[in-house]
Formats: C-alpha cells, structure tokens, sequence
C-alpha cells in the first residue's frame, strides 16, 4: 500500500509585498510523526506567491520521501486550496506560473502510483508551517529531512522522527546572494538573430532601454538598499542594461568579458530561419552537442569553461552582486548549479530584462531563489 503522508504550508509577505517566506513540512499522516521542514525568504513578493511557494516546497519534499506517496494538502490559505482544487480560476500570471509547477510535482506524484488532495483548514490548525514561514520572513533557510534515529544533523546532531523537540536545521549567517540579469532586447532579438561575442554588438532599442529600467527598479526593490557592485558583459546591450541597473542602486558598474554571450563566428547577425532552412543539421548540432562549433566560433563546451569560472570569482567575492548578462551564460550557470544535462538546460526560461536570483552558503549550500522574473 502507498505511504499516507500530509503536507502543510504557508506563506507570508511583511508588506504585501514586502519582506516574503515560505514555510512548509511534511508528516507521517498515520503516526504524525515529523519527516521534513523546508522555510526560504525570498526577499520582495505577495502573500499568494509565498504560499505558493510553501506549497511547492512541501510537495517537493513529500514527492523525495515517497514519489507514489497519498498526499493530503492542508493549507489555511483558501485562494490556494481552491485553485489547485481546480474550483477556482488562476488570474494572475504569477499565480499561473507557481500554481503549473505545483501541478508538475503532483502529476510527478501520480505518475509513481500515488495522489494528491488539498484541505483548507484555519489559521489555528496551521501553526507549525505559520512558525516555519517566519523563519523565512527572517531570512533562515531551513532545509531538513528526519531520517530516523540513527541520523546525524551536522548542525543540531542526533534527532528521532517525530521528536518534537528536536530543532529545526536551519543555516545562520548571510549567504553570498547573486543576481543575474538578462539584457534588454534589441533589433536583433527582435528579428530572432544570432548576436554572440565578436559579433555585429548592437545597442537596445527602445523596448530594450524600457526592459532595461525596469529590471533596474525591480533589482532596486529586491536589493532593498543593501550593498551590491554590477557587472555586466562586455557587450554593448548588456552594458546599457547594466548601467541602467547600476543607476539604481547607486554605484558604478564593472566588466567582466568571461560573461559574454557564446560567439557564433560566421553566423553573428543571421537569422534562426535562415539558418534553419540553409542549414539545418548543423544549426541542430549548436543546440544538441555541447562540442559543436560554428564557422569560427565557440562551442557550448568553450562556453562553460569560461562562465562557470566566472561565476565562482562571483561567489568567493561575497555579498550581494548583480550579473547582467545573456540568456546562454544564465542557463551555464543555473544547469551547473542543478546538475542539468546539456539537453535539458533550454528547458530553463530568461526572457530579456528577467531576474534570476541564488543564494551561497558557506557550507557550500545552493538555493535558487527564483528564475525568470520579469
């Protein structure tokens, strides 16, 4: 028979929006004992995107303790029980977006044999997942699984499933947090033409400079005033971006030219169409093999081996450092973080002028706060 596990979740945001996180555990629905504890800020959003959050945390957790698990949601947020429930309509497109990748975990889980429901419950019967959301809110990160009595916590040592005195796991401190941004768009990007390093290096257009404001204002709001150098590619769109970002926070912005975009050599300024029609097969091998150079250009390969040394001159820095750069160089550093295959990283989205946040910790830790905020 499958395993019978509850998962409760909360959110919460100082401000609405303001100062956000999430909170959620997961239970041994039979016995009540404790399994797992997740809470992570997440800096500047709503209550409903926390909630979500917390929602999508719990359900990750069960899905790793059991993938074929029967899974009984209890939240006290109504807006997210009855939308997930399928009774209400999602509105909102960040709402659409969190509630689909809550919905990816819970098909994950039915895929493997299992279910998932969802409850509404009051705030009272919530506490637990309430406590651990302010945790978030405070800016700890708690990320612990109970595995039973013989498990060793590297932090609070020794702890029994369903001890409700054993503390929870939580890093102290302040990770290194990192901020990359995509660049604005130019007549380029519009028209769907390569435009790598060494290549015909256009400015933005006037979308581009809108995109570029607004991911400045919106760095602004997450930075809430804290200290932050920029860097940026040494490409004139990301440039532009980033003095746009730079102005926003007040301080003067650096280059680094291993953040550049990957060159295309021979293809710089032409079209995807055109390549796909003239040559197909090799314009597939850009996509499909990571050692596969244009005419003149780089690899994918050449590519990694530039950006993720880049990314760790970044992080042995410290503190807060925004990165504005291009979509490819975004998806070497999120695929290195996650273990990605080199087929599965386009899977990842960085539209132009988007934000994708992670945070380091001293242990070595990763948490990818979000991707793709535009």
């Amino acid at each position: 028979m499958s395993r019978r596990l509850t998962v409760e979740a909360d959110g919460g945001s100082r401000g609405n929006p303001g100062v956000a996180g999430y909170g959620a555990l997961v239970r041994d629905t039979e016995t009540g004992a404790l399994l797992a504890e997740r809470a992570e800020p997440l800096g500047k959003a709503s209550n409903n995107v926390a909630e979500y959050r917390g929602l999508i945390a719990g359900l990750t957790a069960a899905h790793a303790i059991d993938p074929g698990a029967e899974v009984l949601v209890r939240m006290d947020s109504k807006l997210v029980v009855e939308q997930m429930s399928g009774t209400w309509k999602i509105k909102h497109e960040d709402m659409r977006r969190l509630a689909l990748e809550a919905r990816e975990v819970a098909n994950a889980i039915r895929d493997a044999g299992g279910s998932v429901r969802y409850e509404w419950i009051p705030r009272a019967e919530n506490k637990a997942a309430d406590a651990l959301s302010n945790d978030g809110m405070d800016g700890l990160t708690v990320d612990r699984t109970f595995g039973g009595a013989s498990q060793v916590d590297e932090e609070t040592g020794p702890a029994a499933v369903g001890d409700p005195a054993a503390p929870s796991t939580f890093r102290s401190g302040t990770p290194t947090r990192v901020v990359l941004v995509r660049h604005g768009i130019t007549d380029f990007t519009a028209e769907g033409r390569l435009d790598g390093r060494g290549g015909p290096d256009p400015s933005l257009n006037a979308t581009g400079r809108q995109q570029a404001v607004a991911a400045g204002r919106a760095v602004a709001a997450l930075v809430q005033g804290h200290p932050a150098r920029v860097l940026t590619s040494s490409l004139t769109r990301a440039v532009e971006t980033g003095a746009a970002v730079a102005g926003a926070l007040g301080v003067d912005p650096e280059r680094d030219v291993d953040w550049d975009e990957q060159s295309f050599g021979d293809w710089d300024g032409r079209s995807v169409h055109d390549l796909l029609d003239a040559e197909r097969d090799a314009f597939r091998a850009l996509r499909d093999d990571p050692t596969f150079r244009p005419p003149s250009g780089e690899s994918h390969d050449d590519l990694v081996a530039r950006v993720v040394p880049a990314w760790e001159r970044v992080v042995a820095a410290g503190g807060t450092t925004v990165v504005v750069c291009h979509r490819k160089p975004i998806l070497v550093v999120l695929a290195h973080l996650l273990g990605l295959p080199h087929d599965r990283a386009w899977r990842l989205a960085a539209a132009p002028g988007s934000l994708t946040a992670v945070e380091v910790w001293d242990d070595g830790e990763v948490s990818v706060a979000f991707t793709n905020r535009t």
